[in-house]
């Protein structure tokens, strides 16, 4: 267990961030709503998934209702803001950075080139404040894993945009992914100010999915998906280099899955992949008969048993059961993605 100035206060400080962080977030929510609604505006077309205008934007909440609570519980926490204070910084103006990118995106449109590049700074602020000792690989020289985390991580964010595709999908990913990560802070296996920023994250999600639960009456909008993916990545890159590579990787599984080889298929076919479509899997299982609920149920019961895997390669750790517990994520996300593209209820 995590000792900050005792078990109690440990428990106290995380259920507060999280407490504070869900009202923040729906609160912040409510107080919007009406701006939202006259301003950003989702309307379908032929890729949406939805068939009324719908506000988009509740993101922006989100990320305030992260960021400030973590922020807090880092006062509060002995030692914490001088821990880390500079890489969450860097997290907070990345992230601050984002949203903004993401939020001339949903009202305007953004071409392609600059909002890669705007992507690809917010990325490099945060990986040029990781400790040089911070390594996620250690086998691969510093220079080449620093390149890698670099295009990992603006994949990452680009996956979260594109998974965010149906209500409630980043609700059922983030949920147990936190909920995953605040499990393994308190058992010391995460640093504290990522242990208080996934507990806030937790906690504005909370205060997001009744917005968003099918039918939505408010989307996420990229002004939350894209810095959500980059504070999720800069989690998993800590768990990594704790030495979990195995729960790090096995946390996000099926948004990796899904969105990868989505894209490696488009690839193949020659289409512009920077477009937006209704071919990643879980929207061929919305058009092949499953309803939304059915389709986020399922995702979150299988991120359910990724996270129960994850803890195990955590509380268990060693090549054995990483590997053995890597091969039964990946065969059960199989599993979903064969049923999704089939289309029918298995």
């Amino acid at each position: 267990m995590i000792d900050i100035t005792g078990v109690e206060r440990a428990a106290l400080v995380l259920a507060s961030v999280i407490i504070v962080a869900a009202l923040l977030s729906a609160g912040l929510i409510l107080l919007l709503a009406p701006w939202l609604k006259a301003y950003a505006l989702a309307r379908p077309n032929a890729r949406s998934s939805h068939r009324e205008p719908t506000p988009q934007g509740g993101g922006a909440a989100v990320i305030v209702a992260t960021l400030a609570p973590a922020w807090l519980g880092a006062a509060l926490t002995a030692g914490a803001i001088d821990e880390a204070a500079g890489q969450f910084a860097a997290v907070t103006a990345g992230a601050v950075l984002l949203a903004c990118v993401g939020a001339v995106d949903d009202m305007r449109g953004l071409p392609v080139v600059p909002r890669l590049v705007l992507q690809c700074a917010a990325v490099a602020i945060v990986i040029a404040a990781l400790p040089a000792d911070l390594r996620v690989v250690p086998l691969l020289p510093w220079w080449l894993e620093r390149a890698c985390l670099l295009l990992g991580g603006l994949w990452f964010i680009n996956l979260t945009n594109f998974m965010d595709g149906i209500d409630w999908m980043t609700v059922a990913e983030a949920v147990p992914m936190t909920g995953a990560l605040v499990v393994i802070g308190v058992y010391g296996e995460l640093p504290l100010l990522p242990l208080l920023a996934a507990a806030a994250l937790l906690g504005a999600m909370l205060g997001f999915a009744p917005f968003n639960r099918p039918v939505a009456k408010l989307f996420l909008g990229d002004v939350g998906s894209l810095p959500t993916g980059l504070v999720l990545a800069w989690l998993l890159w800590h768990l990594a280099a704790r030495g979990h590579l195995a729960a790090a990787l096995l946390l996000p599984l099926y948004y990796v899955a899904d969105a990868t080889l989505t894209l490696a298929r488009r690839l193949s076919a020659g289409a512009a992949v920077w477009q937006a479509h209704r071919t990643h899997f879980y929207q061929r299982a919305t058009d092949g008969g499953f309803a939304v609920s059915e389709v986020v149920t399922r995702v979150f019961l299988l991120n359910l048993a990724l996270a129960a895997l994850a803890l195990l390669t955590v509380l268990r750790p060693g090549p054995v059961v990483g590997a053995v517990a890597l091969a039964l994520g990946a065969a059960v996300v199989a599993a979903l993605l064969v049923s999704f593209a089939r289309g029918t209820r298995t």
